[in-house]
């Protein structure tokens, strides 16, 4: 594991936002959970919300993309992968492009988002391949309000829907967060926060994040997404999400200055 002063060269997982950028590689189209406020069928030019992304690259294609974009982008310190499906649902490709940029950037950091579900399977994959930064999407503790959240959760091919699907993913993201804070990962929890949804949940889940030795929390208000399920559902307030900030900062630290990027962002945060 890196000193603390990792953690400022990382745009995310710095206090606030920097001098330094990242870059995130679209090598990952695959997703094996439904969420019902996720749609990555579109893509604008001017859209910036997670799944959205041009164009799926291979893994030779993502080290050209890289390349060029840490000529133009000198200052780029982390190379993530996003999606705009999960990560770990396409292991193989991500593992690749890793290790192709590796080959030409020693000293870039790698940062892997997932919703968490094959976590316990490839942490140590993980900490073998370099990556040292992992953001995981955990919107709740109680199956009851998972089942608001998620359509179904497809694991090891066999489909889970309603309160078992929501279960098996907490299961999953609980241990494979604890395996992989025991590996030294840095470990960012990403809430989603939903109007009338999972807004009660938000603090259980600051709560766990603390316990398990997360290292920040970013709450991020719901973008409904036309044609998605959660359509007309609604972020919460701003004074809503200043509160609950304030009350999750007790329990762990909370990032301030997210850009709620899309799978192929490249430069600083804003």
């Amino acid at each position: 594991m890196k000193s603390t002063s990792a953690v400022s060269l990382h745009p995310c997982f710095a206090e606030k936002a920097n001098q330094y950028a990242r870059i995130h590689l679209p090598v990952a189209p695959a997703c094996n959970i439904q969420c019902r406020y996720c749609l990555r069928k579109f893509c604008c030019a001017n859209e910036c919300r997670p799944g959205v992304t041009a164009r799926i690259m291979s893994p030779a294609e993502g080290l050209a993309w890289y390349v060029s974009q840490k000529q133009n982008t000198p200052e780029i310190t982390v190379a993530g992968v996003a999606g705009p499906g999960d990560a770990l649902a396409n292991w193989n490709a991500v593992k690749e492009t890793l290790q192709l940029v590796r080959q030409t950037d020693a000293d870039v950091f790698f940062c892997l988002s997932t919703n968490g579900l094959l976590l316990p399977e490839y942490a140590q994959e993980l900490a073998e391949a370099g990556v040292e930064f992992l953001t995981v999407t955990m919107n709740c503790t109680d199956a009851e309000v998972g089942m608001r959240l998620y359509s179904y959760v497809n694991y090891k091919g066999k489909m889970y829907r309603g309160k078992e699907a929501a279960a098996l993913l907490f299961r999953q993201q609980v241990q494979g967060i604890e395996l992989a804070k025991k590996l030294g990962l840095y470990v960012k929890v990403n809430c989603v926060a939903i109007d009338g949804v999972n807004e009660k949940e938000i603090e259980k889940v600051a709560q766990l994040a603390g316990k398990l030795g997360c290292d920040v929390m970013n709450i991020i208000p719901l973008l409904p997404v036309p044609g998605s399920e959660l359509e007309n559902a609604r972020p919460l307030s701003c004074e809503k999400m200043e509160a609950l900030r304030l009350t999750c900062g007790k329990m762990i630290r909370q990032m301030e200055h997210c850009n709620r990027c899309r799978a192929d962002a490249v430069g600083r945060l804003k």
